[in-house]
């Protein structure tokens, strides 16, 4: 089946799980087919105890350049939602995934891509990665939490100006923001990434999703409220194989095996 015909693709490699958009002769823009797909493949993954890190990334020239105008230009009123509600639906989904999620991301990142990487807890972006929030210039808001995580990332009047202008961002100055976490060159790309989420498979899963739901939260607690969520999530993890494990490790002066530890602990 062509990639046309599957407009993304899931697969799983041991721990680490991939959703690549694949509609590369159009950019990888979101269709109704598209969003439907991603939001069951984000299902899979919160079904599968056994995935320990989510990569999004996009096939062909770029990650995504945006949504399908055409599609939804043809009944605005009446297509839109066809496209948004699986897509955010999936999106809240994944934010609450307790594993993370790695965006890998190169050429074009617009629209609904650029809040697609937004949304993702960690960002490897290749140096010839572009970005541009892109609504306005067709007379459009934002969607799918773009305007939602480009505040917390940036703050309000930087937002303001990349929301308002769209004006695109190359990967450097991306960097710099704080869009993105790494940048690599192009031709190490796949390798950078896939070691990234090799790494994080090899981390402590459990720790991570409470420091993320920890990190996620944090905005919407005061500090006596998010100090008593921290103190149940440190108590959580306190009586799991992952601290038992890594302090041992730490004591013991070696490497920790996270995974070791959870699999033994599950019988």
């Amino acid at each position: 089946m062509s990639s046309e015909d599957s407009p993304l693709l899931y697969e799983v490699k041991g721990p680490v799980a991939q959703i690549t958009f694949s509609r590369p002769s159009a950019l990888n823009a979101l269709n109704q087919a598209m969003a439907e797909a991603f939001r069951d493949a984000i299902g899979k993954v919160a079904a599968d105890t056994d995935i320990r890190v989510l990569i999004l990334r996009g096939a062909g020239r770029g990650f995504m350049a945006g949504g399908d105008i055409a599609t939804m230009a043809a009944d605005p009123v009446n297509n839109a939602p066809l496209l948004l509600d699986p897509l955010h639906e999936a999106l809240r989904q994944m934010s609450a995934l307790p594993i993370p999620v790695l965006a890998g991301l190169h050429g074009p990142v617009a629209g609904a891509g650029m809040s697609l990487a937004l949304a993702a807890d960690l960002a490897l972006a290749a140096d010839n990665t572009v970005f541009q929030m892109a609504y306005t210039r067709i007379g459009a808001s934002p969607d799918g939490s773009g305007s939602w995580h480009l505040v917390r990332l940036l703050g309000l009047r930087k937002a303001m100006e990349l929301t308002l202008l769209s004006d695109a961002v190359d990967a450097r100055q991306a960097q710099a923001l704080g869009l993105v976490n790494w940048v690599v060159p192009a031709d190490e790309f796949d390798e950078r990434l896939a070691a990234m989420a090799r790494r994080l498979a090899e981390g402590a899963t459990q720790a991570y999703g409470r420091s993320k739901a920890l990190l996620r939260g944090a905005g919407t607690r005061t500090l006596s409220e998010h100090l008593d969520a921290e103190r149940a999530a440190f108590l959580e993890g306190a009586a799991g194989p992952e601290f038992r494990e890594g302090a041992s490790a730490f004591l013991e002066k070696r490497a920790p095996d996270f995974q070791a530890a959870v699999q033994a602990a599950q019988g």
